[in-house]
């Protein structure tokens, strides 16, 4: 794509005929200052040049003075002849042998009160000697003072005026009032539906929307009405983005592209009118496609919070409303828009008429994965060792976005290593960057790496020896991130729903490390916090979401701080009594103590065990599934929850 909107450096030959008689205007402006400002410093000189009062003495008893005025201090006259420069006096231009006919000289004060000097002139010069008052050239003074302050002040007037021409788009409202959306045309560097992976079932749904823009009489001739808006939902870093430019790049229209953000100013009113200048520019250039990234920026259930119906998103979004129902039939404009949030968005915004097609962008399966993989290693040299079959198996859970970057961390990682391709190991430290973080500098030793090495090695056996569908891909006590060790799975199969059994056999695993450190130490470490927030949380929504307690029943209780919004939780009280609140806490820590159990009781059965894999894991710091298998044995059971622990 190509962005047409955006302007190219300008240089000289590309300025306006305006731009370059300001330049000149500014440049002649300068000129004029700083010629007022020389004349203002030789005001008082007239001019003239200054001679010493014992020079103009010696003259005028020589009779070489033609004509004198005095005014105050100063004596104003002329020459017959000029003078030369006495010996080591330099001329005014540090060259010149004489001084120049006309002169000032400055008299000392108690000539001024001496009445001899008035006779000595008039017998001197007779009418050639004048007198008069001394002017203080107030008027004169005042005059260059405005001059020079008005033509400063239009200065900076017209230095603003060309800033605000070009930031703010010919005037300070109208450029606030402009839409910033992006624009991009069809061209050689298009984006279309071959550089998007791993969304195929999305793919195919859009592939409706391109059609009617690419022929909307085939819709039209039966009757159909195409959408007026597709909203792409799903968790960041899935590709919406990347779905909106690719359906515009598979119809050949121009493609509008904002974030919601971008609507809000500091000025009331000025998201509405943005609003009206972007849906105008689409239609104008329809057929095309509205993309609003971030939609729930501005598009969030209306009433909520402490706003009310005065804020501005709420006008904002009101606008939204208002031009989605004035398209008309034949306008072929799609507004499609982005969220991770769809439930706090207005459901005046979802209806039929708005956005009528609402499309899920999930994290991809293992075949998306892999195609994913496959479109990103397009650039990257590869060993003949890489294994993208077994990358995208072990990167459950990761976004398009996600494994973007874990091929360019293990391009550099690579190119860090003067490698001249890529290969496994590179792959496989990009992933535990990715998923765990980077590696710290510190290094455990002593009890605290004995605990950890025991910790990870009770959620590893607990994985090993449980009926799970999960495998052990790596047990590590190498710290990472904010954890001192971690646990990872490899799920066999990409699922989406799971039984009762295997949360329980979650609850084991998770629990498992603080029962190791119980086993052997017979105190318990703060590294099992997050386990136990973890189990907490499976538990709860055991009990209250999913009506896995006997003593409950099927029963879903709702809790207030679900809610994302201040005024909706203030107007929605808890929905069940304080008795079931401890019933519900009560079967939390039941099927939590339970596990914990179960999960102590294991371990106790296979400590021989625990103790060969934690004291070689203690020594080797890292343990792959093959090394595991060779220290206690193959695994009598296939694998069930898949995910990382710590």
């Amino acid at each position: 794509m190509e962005n047409s909107s955006g302007k190219s450096p300008s240089s000289d030959g590309n300025k306006s005929p305006r731009q370059r008689v300001s330049g000149s205007s500014l440049v002649l402006l300068a000129i004029v200052v700083v010629a007022l400002i020389f004349l203002l410093s030789r005001s008082g000189a007239g001019g003239r040049n200054e001679v010493p009062y014992g020079v103009f003495r010696a003259e005028l008893a020589q009779g070489n003075v033609a004509r004198a005025n005095v005014k105050g201090m100063k004596v104003f006259g002329e020459f017959k002849t000029a003078p030369a420069v006495p010996q080591g006096k330099p001329g005014r231009d540090g060259a010149a042998e004489r001084y120049d006919e006309k002169f000032v000289t400055t008299l000392p004060p108690q000539v001024l009160d001496d009445p001899s000097f008035d006779e000595m002139m008039l017998k001197a010069l007779g009418p050639n000697y004048s007198a008069t008052e001394p002017s203080d050239n107030t008027g004169y003074m005042l005059g260059v003072y405005l001059l020079v302050t008005v033509l400063l002040f239009g200065a900076i007037w017209v230095m603003f005026r060309r800033t605000r021409d070009q930031v703010l788009g010919g005037g300070l409202l109208t450029g606030f009032a402009k839409s910033p959306a992006r624009r991009y045309e069809a061209g050689e560097t298009r984006v279309t539906f071959d550089d998007v992976a791993g969304l195929e079932g999305v793919k195919h749904e859009l592939e409706e929307v391109v059609e009617f823009l690419k022929n909307p009489a085939k819709f039209r001739k039966l009757g159909g009405r195409v959408p007026k808006g597709v909203l792409l939902m799903g968790p960041p870093g899935t590709g919406k983005t990347l779905l909106g430019r690719a359906v515009a790049g598979e119809a050949g229209v121009p493609f509008f592209s904002i974030s919601g953000s971008e609507f809000i100013q500091m000025f009331v009113g000025v998201g509405a009118s943005r609003v009206r200048d972007l849906f105008g520019t689409a239609k104008e250039n329809a057929p095309s496609i509205l993309f609003i990234d971030e939609i729930d920026a501005v598009g969030r259930h209306r009433g909520a919070g402490l706003g009310g119906g005065h804020d501005e998103r709420e006008q904002t979004l009101n606008q939204i409303l208002s031009e989605m129902d004035g398209f008309t039939p034949t306008e072929s404009v799609i507004v499609m828009a982005a969220t991770n949030r769809p439930d706090i968005l207005d459901p005046a915004l979802l209806r039929p008429g708005r956005f009528d097609r609402h499309i899920t962008v999930d994290r991809p399966n293992f075949q998306g994965r892999l195609a994913i993989f496959k479109v990103h290693t397009r650039q990257v040299p590869l060993s003949e060792d890489v294994d993208l079959e077994r990358l995208a198996a072990g990167s459950v859970g990761l976004t398009g976005a996600d494994i973007r970057n874990l091929v360019n961390e293990a391009a550099i990682w690579a190119a860090r290593h003067d490698k001249e391709r890529v290969d496994m190991s590179d792959f496989e430290y990009a992933r535990d960057r990715v998923i765990m973080g980077s590696k710290r500098e510190e290094i455990l030793t002593g009890k605290e790496k004995s605990m950890t090495a025991y910790h990870e090695a009770g959620h590893a056996l607990l994985v090993w020896l449980a009926p799970c569908r999960d495998r052990v891909h790596k047990v590590s006590i190498i710290p990472r991130g904010r954890s001192l060790g971690a646990t990872q799975l490899l799920p066999e199969e990409d699922r989406v729903n799971i039984s009762e059994s295997e949360l329980h056999n979650r609850l084991a695993f998770l629990l498992g490390g603080r029962a190791a450190e119980k086993l052997i130490f017979n105190e318990l470490s703060a590294g099992a916090e997050d386990d136990l927030k973890q189990a907490t949380q499976i538990a709860r929504r055991m009990v209250a979401h999913w009506g896995m307690s006997e003593r409950l029943g099927p029963v879903a209780f709702r809790a207030g701080e679900e809610h994302p919004f201040l005024g909706k939780e203030m107007a929605e009280p808890r929905e069940f009594s304080e008795h079931t609140a401890r019933l519900i806490d009560e079967e939390i820590i039941r099927i939590l103590r339970a596990a914990a159990e179960r999960a102590e009781q294991i371990l106790l059965q296979n400590r021989d065990k625990l103790e060969l894999l934690a004291t070689t894991l203690e020594k080797e710091e890292v343990l792959d599934e093959r090394q595991i298998a060779q220290l206690i044995g193959p695994r009598a059971w296939t694998s069930a929850e898949g995910g990382d622990r710590s």
